[in-house]
């Protein structure tokens, strides 16, 4: 036979389309042609697979070879199909059963000697495929990462030679897959106690971890603010088996390499202030993701966060309110998820010291101005809490860690109000929409009078008081209160400190 086809999948954000890859030996001069729109490293795979089966024993078709990845308007990027295009050789020349290439899906890249590498964006290659009901057959590099998706048949594969055994009967893959254990998932992070005093901005970090709320902490060099966001992964709920394996995928694609031990445990992303603004939403000409997706169901944490370009933090103002980012390039564009949590932290003033008892503020009021105003009004609005970190005096520091609320403590009551918000309304309260607010945070008489005064006085705007209902809300679901009372109402208002800034 001289035509024979398998399959493969691309890489298309992170989506994994199905790709068919139709192999035709014709008679005339030895040629061996790549169609169906091959960018550079597809193009190459001619040279990988021709020594990679001659190296393997086999014989390279002296014959017009044309390979047909399909559909031919979908950019097909990387190595991986070179292990689809080597089996459709061996098919085509009658070298392998034809037949035994039904139902299968073949991915890897091929080294010169018929070793298979591991290639990116194996899991949703891995998730898609079992959506065709296809057997999946990877490079062993991948199959702890590919075993995160479950109900499907995977055979790692090593070499061309063994594959090429499996096929013709002689010598079998079994299925594997790698069972990962929930003691794999511990890792050890930074423990609240270590933060002395700083009970107000800990009170703010409760309350962002049990609602995922964004949050900015505002106070002099060296006041605690970049140790209290290290801490808040430490205290956040754990992932859910579908929200870790929506961060894994994003992971994947951008070949960052699969830790075992950090399933499902939240993580922190802190792009230094130099970063531009594709950098944190991603871009490129083949749209890849940036901070905010590779945060998904984490934390972005932005230190510093004053000194950040006002054109580059204005980017976040997006996937902050719809939880994805959309990238349009002329030739391709691509969706990724984005429901990250922004911590941020900055100095009140270019010298720091702004309401620092310790030290004299020596900047002028425009010089304080010009420096806060570097982070935009629309995005200081979708922050929810705002909270200011004093200096701690020498006494506090001094302090036993014994005193100090640990984040085992913390997390238990963080996790308890979580549990409380999916039971009631399926989502954390940072994720309540506006229709089901009216639903789940009613205010009574002196509530309602105490949010129209502050709104007045403070100027807040429409989506600052949604904020304020929902930090409200969770204040309660701490405290396991079913209704939102006045002193959760004051105290949530009470974040929204910069609002009055000048």
């Amino acid at each position: 036979m001289s035509l024979a086809t398998t399959y493969c999948r691309a890489s298309v954000g992170i989506e994994a389309p199905l790709v068919t890859v139709e192999v035709h030996l014709a008679n005339g001069l030895p040629a061996f042609t790549i169609v169906g729109l091959p960018e550079k490293a597809v193009q190459e795979s001619r040279d990988r697979v021709r020594s990679a089966l001659i190296n393997s024993g086999y014989e390279f078709p002296a014959r017009r070879i044309t390979v047909n990845l399909a559909p031919a308007d979908l950019p097909k990027e990387g190595g991986r199909f070179d292990l689809p295009i080597a089996i459709g050789i061996l098919a085509a020349s009658g070298q392998i059963p034809a037949e035994a290439l039904q139902a299968c899906e073949f991915t890897g890249e091929l080294n010169l000697s018929g070793d298979v590498r591991p290639v990116t964006g194996i899991l949703p290659a891995t998730l898609a495929a079992r959506e065709s009901q296809h057997r999946l057959f990877i490079p062993r590099a991948n199959l702890e990462e590919a075993s995160l998706a479950e109900n499907i048949e995977l055979h790692p594969v090593e070499h061309l030679l063994q594959l090429s055994n499996h096929l013709c009967n002689r010598s079998l893959i079994a299925p594997e897959r790698i069972q990962m254990s929930e003691n794999d998932h511990a890792e050890a992070t930074p423990d609240l106690n270590e933060v002395r005093g700083q009970a107000q901005a800990k009170r703010a970090l409760t309350i962002a971890a049990a609602g995922l709320h964004n949050l900015l902490f505002s106070g002099p060099p060296g006041s605690g603010k970049s140790m209290l966001a290290s801490r808040l992964p430490g205290i956040l709920p754990p992932m859910t088996d579908e929200q870790a394996l929506e961060h894994a995928m994003i992971q994947s694609i951008t070949g960052l390499p699969f830790d075992p031990t950090r399933w499902k445990q939240r993580q922190i992303r802190a792009p230094h202030h130099t970063a531009s603004a594709v950098a944190l939403v991603g871009g490129g000409s083949n749209p890849k993701p940036g901070e905010v997706s590779l945060a998904h169901h984490n934390v972005l944490f932005l230190d510093e966060v004053a000194e950040f370009p006002r054109s580059v933090l204005d980017v976040l103002r997006e996937p902050l309110e719809t939880g994805q980012i959309h990238i349009s390039r002329a030739s391709r564009t691509a969706t990724f998820p984005a429901r990250f949590q922004l911590v941020a932290a900055m100095n009140p003033c270019p010298c720091g010291h702004l309401g620092d008892p310790l030290k004299a503020c020596r900047c002028t009021s425009e010089q304080v101005a010009k420096y806060q105003g570097r982070i935009s009004g629309p995005l200081l609005d979708r922050i929810d809490l705002q909270v200011a970190v004093p200096t701690q005096p020498a006494e506090a520091l001094l302090s036993d860690s014994g005193q100090e609320e640990s984040s085992a403590q913390v997390r238990q009551r963080v996790i308890a109000a979580h549990e409380t918000q999916l039971a009631r309304q399926g989502c954390n309260n940072a994720h309540l929409q506006n229709n089901d607010l009216e639903k789940h945070c009613q205010l009574d008489e002196a509530s309602r009078a105490l949010l129209i005064q502050a709104m007045n006085k403070l100027g807040l705007s429409a989506r600052a008081y949604h904020r304020i209902l929902r930090v409200a809300r969770t204040i309660a679901d701490l405290e396991q209160q079913k209704a939102i009372q006045i002193n959760h109402l004051t105290e949530a208002i009470g974040y929204r400190r910069m609002d009055i800034r000048a």
